[in-house]
């Protein structure tokens, strides 16, 4: 487990031991008969624990819809007469029907059932007095969690986001370093390493989005957020144009991979260019690395593109072969061009935003 994820989830835990804790000694302070339900205030606690505040808000909001729409349905039972087994049977059948409505959420489409079930089972002879316990336990519960996540130390996830993103783009340029180097080492590859990476390369960028998302998420109705600011609408343009990049490689992969195994298809691709598209492709590697890096990216886009023309006057070297033969290293060459393309228009847009 990374640090940065020890530390994140430790962070929580205490949290919510602290908000559970606070919970079950405010609980019995509450008038009536609500004092009789003490146990619900430390399970809405946790329950409304998340690692964002806009997250715990949402849980907390959309577990009480589901409590309340419950509690009605079995309010209407109650009213018609005692629960029995075709009464149970359809609250409960009903209660997760109206529980497929997006708007409640995954925490409310759980408990709406529970919480009708709950009523009509466990509250017995005091079905009243059990619901409004049940329900005002649960919301002194989900105000302390809140409140806990509030107060101490709301997390704010901007570094984690930008380290993942690093990182993303360092595995890119490796991949692109183990196919380049694969393409010369001999003929066909032997190395298969590279041509099965694709699919960890398309999750490697969905976990991407899912942090940057996570990072934006933590700053909205954070405190901390207004010291530490942080414009992530660069961190959304870096994404978009690392998932084209991903994709543009993901191509040439498959391509490269069609040409020495058949699969995912067969393509022709002569072992002349070999050389060519290595150089191009390792020199596209170095654009990613000086990307990520604090070094100025021109020098190596320059030398990436004096190796995609150079890459392009072998293909024309073999127009003569058809263009089965021209094929995928036509295919490789415009992805690459593509990569550099994307890489270009991103740093401009970068420079632009510091101008300003």
């Amino acid at each position: 487990m990374k640090p940065s994820v020890t530390r994140s989830r430790l962070l929580l835990a205490c949290k919510a031991a602290l908000a559970v804790g606070i919970a079950w000694v405010v609980a019995p302070l509450m008038p009536g008969v609500v004092d009789e339900y003490p146990y619900y205030a430390p399970l809405g606690a946790l329950l409304s624990m998340h690692s964002t505040l806009k997250g715990s808000a949402k849980y907390g909001l959309q577990i009480l819809a589901g409590l309340a729409i419950g509690i009605l349905l079995a309010a209407i039972v109650l009213v018609v007469g005692a629960p029995n087994f075709l009464t149970i049977s359809l609250v409960v059948a009903v209660g997760v029907l109206i529980g497929s409505m997006r708007w409640l959420g995954a925490p409310g489409q759980e408990y709406l059932p529970i919480a009708a079930l709950f009523v009509l089972i466990v509250g017995g002879q005091d079905a009243s007095g059990y619901a409004i316990g049940y329900l005002v336990q649960m919301i002194v519960g989900i105000a302390v969690g809140l409140l806990v996540n509030l107060l101490v130390l709301p997390p704010l996830t901007f570094d984690s986001a930008v380290q993942k993103a690093s990182r993303f783009r360092r595995s890119l340029s490796r991949h692109l370093n183990d196919v380049g180097t694969a393409l010369t080492e001999s003929w066909p590859p032997t190395r298969e390493d590279w041509a099965s990476q694709n699919d960890a390369l398309a999750a490697a960028a969905a976990e991407v989005r899912e942090t940057i998302h996570l990072a934006d998420d933590s700053r909205k109705g954070n405190p901390r957020a207004k010291i530490h600011k942080r414009n992530l609408e660069a961190d959304y343009e870096d994404l978009a144009a690392l998932e084209n990049v991903t994709f543009h490689i993901r191509d040439l992969t498959e391509v490269l991979a069609g040409a020495v195994w058949g699969k995912p298809f067969p393509v022709e691709l002569p072992a002349t260019l070999c050389e060519p598209l290595s150089e191009a492709i390792l020199a596209v590697a170095d654009v990613l690395d000086a990307w990520d890096g604090q070094a100025d990216p021109q020098e190596p886009i320059n030398h990436a593109e004096r190796s995609i023309e150079r890459l392009h006057a072998g293909l024309d070297e073999h127009r003569s072969g058809g263009p089965a033969s021209m094929s995928a290293g036509a295919t490789v060459a415009m992805a690459l061009q593509r990569i550099l393309a994307t890489v270009r228009i991103r740093l401009e847009g970068a420079r632009a935003g510091h101008a300003d």
